[in-house]
């Protein structure tokens, strides 16, 4: 009994001081949320995250509902250095808007990107780079688990991109078109006990008419392992649209390198109301290898 102990508090030690590196043991995904983290996937690691989820909306002063599908995904690569990140991302949407106003109601097909980006994200400081200062206490479990002050000073990442948006695309504003700038500024705390908070603030489709304001705020907890529940919100505030959502579910680590998740989003406002049920996987392909360290032998 006494040697299960020993070899479960070792491995959560370690866990600690994963938690703190660039490149992890197990994968690092940014799903099931919205948000993304302040670390990257590590150097010469390919991911993929991807998902579907239902779409079910009803805009009450409007009488419309809409309903369909969505797939989203992203394609993330460690290049250069530990810190740096490239990335794909985007959500694509396939669904029919009915209008039930007037006395006969009627039909629309609609199906597009509502969002497709290409960018770099860089971490630029990490309160625990230090080897010695993100080292677990060996010979206290109970050290391990108490709360740090220094925990409440976040990683912080930035990330720099271009959004692609096709020529009447029914899920943008009408005048957005075309090649325009996102950036981003992301945070992570991580706290003892297995808790992360994430925020991100972004611009997305800087210098059109219609540039859009986003926030996320994300609370994940590991209470094993293998599983962890998470709750987030989510604001977007621009001329054509502005919404607050929010979102919960949960993730099943399969193996170091594959992640099953779902989640739900909805929304308390009529105009337009939302609720959708999100599946997804993130999956990736390991070539990091560690940097030599020269001792001078």
């Amino acid at each position: 009994m006494k040697a299960t102990k020993s070899y479960l508090f070792v491995f959560l030690a370690l866990s600690i001081v994963e938690l703190h590196a660039q490149y992890t043991e197990v994968i690092n995904s940014n799903r099931p949320g919205a948000s993304e983290s302040a670390f990257s996937v590590g150097t010469n690691v390919l991911q993929f995250e991807a998902g579907a989820f239902s779409i079910k909306e009803e805009h009450t002063p409007l009488e419309y509902d809409v309903s369909g599908f969505g797939l989203d995904f992203a394609v993330r690569y460690g290049l250069f250095f530990e810190q740096l990140e490239l990335q794909l991302n985007g959500v694509y949407q396939n669904d029919t808007q009915t209008f039930n106003s007037g006395a006969l109601p009627f039909e629309r097909d609609r199906a597009n990107f509502t969002n497709l980006t290409i960018g770099a994200k860089y971490l630029i400081y990490d309160p625990f780079k230090s080897e010695d200062e993100a080292k677990p206490n060996l010979y206290s479990y109970h050290a391990n688990r108490k709360f740090q002050w220094k925990s409440l000073i976040p990683a912080v990442a930035v990330y720099a991109g271009a959004n692609f948006d096709t020529k009447d695309n029914p899920f943008t504003a009408p005048d957005v078109e075309g090649i325009s700038p996102k950036i981003m500024v992301l945070t992570q705390h991580n706290f003892n006990g297995g808790w992360v908070f994430v925020m991100n603030f972004s611009q997305n489709r800087i210098g059109s008419d219609f540039s859009e304001f986003q926030y996320v705020l994300t609370l994940t907890h590991s209470f094993t392992n293998q599983w962890v529940i998470f709750g987030e919100t989510q604001g977007i505030k621009s001329d054509f649209y502005a919404d607050n959502i929010f979102r919960v579910g949960g993730a099943y680590l399969w193996n170091k390198d594959f992640q099953l998740d779902t989640n739900i989003a909805f929304n308390t406002k009529d105009t337009p109301s939302i609720f959708n049920i999100a599946f997804g996987a993130s999956y990736r392909l390991d070539f990091h290898k560690d940097k030599k360290i020269d001792n001078g032998n």
